[in-house]
């Protein structure tokens, strides 16, 4: 039996801190232990719906829109609200109210902003100029509809701003489940911002419809990241890591092998994915990045450039080895290439450090499956 090495698809290895686990010759489920790292506590949402924290160096398993969970990892990133779920104002406010109020997602009190009669906002935090920021929150309508976010009409129920700048371009909602939703905006300062008005306004013209608000984060960057706590005092949540060129060599890949990669990569950053490393010298032998455009394949053996035609925004991406050429597969189409050296396998390399990225399934089997099976995997 072929030896496969893998993480994910609802298979979470946690022994031991591990989340890693690969097949034997015998079948056999065993950990790969190796070392997680991040130098602070973080959150997720676990099985339950529930946003957990974790402490650090403990892997994080989200099961956000997955109920097989996926291996989150995340650069740094900080909340400048000092406090997150505020019972009292942190900045200017108007015509709000703090309550009492059970989520499912695990707060217990709220912002509370009625209808459209008055005026309504709170602000807090401080920003810098001509900086790129994401102001998000947790919001749940009095109605139970969907949040929308917009401008100072009828068929919009809130705006966002930062730095005293009013920002309508918000982003996709995330659904949290049982009608609570996850919104975010992101922009840039002006070269003079307001520094200390940052957070959600709402308009006499906009929708007469009231709601709540737990969660606040600004943070520095394009999108939105997992929940940062805070009270009293802004809060970095350091970098997830896998550790740099994770070594493999002890399952003896050689150079005939197929990789499977099934992860949610975040378009907004241009910044390196995964790669694979040979174990006879520093070499990269294939790296998945994000560029603008989409999601490319460099090829490093040969060449430093991309693989022509991978610029799919897919998310599963097969790469197999046969000895001295290789084929990779993305949904609805693939290409080859040849190797001028034969390399074995050696070690792994996630950028958890410089880009989101969430891992559902990963495998590496030590053989080169055919191309129907390949194929399957990516469609």
């Amino acid at each position: 039996m072929a030896n496969t090495f893998k993480f994910g698809n609802g298979q979470w290895a946690t022994k031991e801190g591990s989340t890693l686990a690969y097949n034997d010759e015998n079948g056999n489920f065993k950990p790969l232990p190796f070392t997680f790292d991040r130098a602070s506590s973080a959150t997720l949402v676990n099985k339950d719906g529930l946003i957990e924290t974790v402490g650090a160096d403990q892997p994080r398993v989200d099961y956000l829109n997955d109920s097989n969970g996926a291996l989150l990892l995340e650069p740094s990133r900080s909340n400048l609200y000092l406090n997150s779920e505020p019972t009292t104002n942190e900045g200017a406010s108007a015509e709000v109210t703090y309550e009492s109020f059970s989520w499912s997602l695990g707060f217990s009190n709220c912002i509370k902003y009625g209808d459209n009669s008055v005026v309504r906002f709170r602000y807090g935090a401080n920003v810098s100029a001509s900086t790129e920021y994401t102001l998000s929150a947790f919001v749940i309508m009095d109605d139970l509809s969907e949040p929308v976010i917009g401008g100072e009409t009828s068929e919009n129920d809130f705006t966002f701003v930062i730095g005293g700048s009013v920002f309508n371009n918000a982003n996709p909602n995330v659904n949290m489940g049982n009608n609570i939703y996850r919104v975010s905006v992101n922009g840039t300062t002006s070269a003079s911002p307001n520094a200390p008005n940052n957070g959600i306004l709402k308009f006499t013209s906009q929708s007469n419809k009231g709601f709540k608000v737990v969660g606040l984060q600004l943070e520095q960057g394009s999108y939105a990241t997992s929940y940062i706590p805070t009270s009293g005092s802004a809060v970095t949540r350091v970098y997830d890591t896998i550790p740099s060129y994770l070594d493999i060599t002890p399952l003896n890949i050689g150079n005939y092998y197929t990789l499977f990669l099934d992860a949610n990569l975040n378009v907004n950053d241009n910044n390196k994915v995964f790669s694979t490393i040979n174990n006879s010298s520093d070499v990269v032998s294939f790296t998945i990045r994000n560029n603008v455009g989409g999601i490319r394949l460099y090829n490093h053996i040969d060449a430093n450039y991309p693989v022509s035609g991978i610029t799919s925004a897919t998310n599963k991406f097969v790469i197999r080895v046969d000895g001295n050429s290789y084929k990779v597969f993305v949904q609805g189409s693939s290409l080859s290439g040849t190797l001028t050296t034969q390399r074995d396998l050696g070690s792994l390399n996630f950028y958890g450090q410089n880009t989101e990225l969430k891992i559902n399934n990963f495998t590496i089997d030590n053989t080169a499956l055919s191309d129907a099976e390949c194929e399957a995997l990516v469609n």
